[in-house]
């Protein structure tokens, strides 16, 4: 199975990226994921169910202890896994 994650972590800042998102942004670009879309507003990542959950997981320790409030996420089945 394939997924998609989009997701925001607050407070947000527009003059300098928080900590927590810092920590987001190095989260879903060091996990094993197919796509990765990063943005001021919303980030989004894709791949095999396993990843997308072991770093959505990962995502939400770490943002939290780096300061974040809230994480608003998204998940979605987008097909199978063609491995």
């Amino acid at each position: 199975m394939r997924l998609r994650v989009e997701f925001t972590t607050e407070p947000f800042d527009l003059d300098e990226a928080p900590a927590h998102a810092l920590v987001a942004r190095e989260v879903v670009e060091g996990a094993e994921l197919d796509a990765v879309d990063v943005g001021p507003f919303g980030n989004t990542a894709e791949g095999g169910a396993d990843a997308v959950l072991t770093a959505v997981d990962t995502l939400l320790r770490r943002s939290l202890k780096a300061g974040a409030t809230r994480i608003s996420l998204q998940v979605n089945v987008i097909g199978e896994d063609d491995r």
